[in-house]
C-alpha cells in the first residue's frame, strides 16, 4: 500500500519517546508506524477493526 503524502500524527496515548503514529483518510485504511522509524514497516487496519481497537484500549 502507497501511503505516500499521508498525514501521520502522533498518537494521544504515546509515552515519552515510544510513540506510535497514525494516519487516517488514507485510501480507505488506518495506517501505524513508529515514530522513531517513519521510513520503517507499516501496519494497516480496516477503519472499523481500528475503531474497535482503540475503543477497548480507553477501557477501565
Amino acid at each position: 500500500m502507497d501511503l505516500t503524502g499521508a498525514t501521520w500524527r502522533k498518537s494521544t496515548r504515546s509515552g515519552q519517546g515510544e510513540c506510535i503514529e497514525v494516519a487516517d483518510k488514507v485510501g480507505g485504511v488506518v495506517g501505524v508506524r513508529d515514530s522513531k522509524d517513519p521510513a520503517g514497516p507499516v501496519l494497516t487496519f480496516d477503519p472499523r477493526a481500528w475503531r474497535i481497537f482503540v475503543n477497548f484500549t480507553k477501557r477501565p
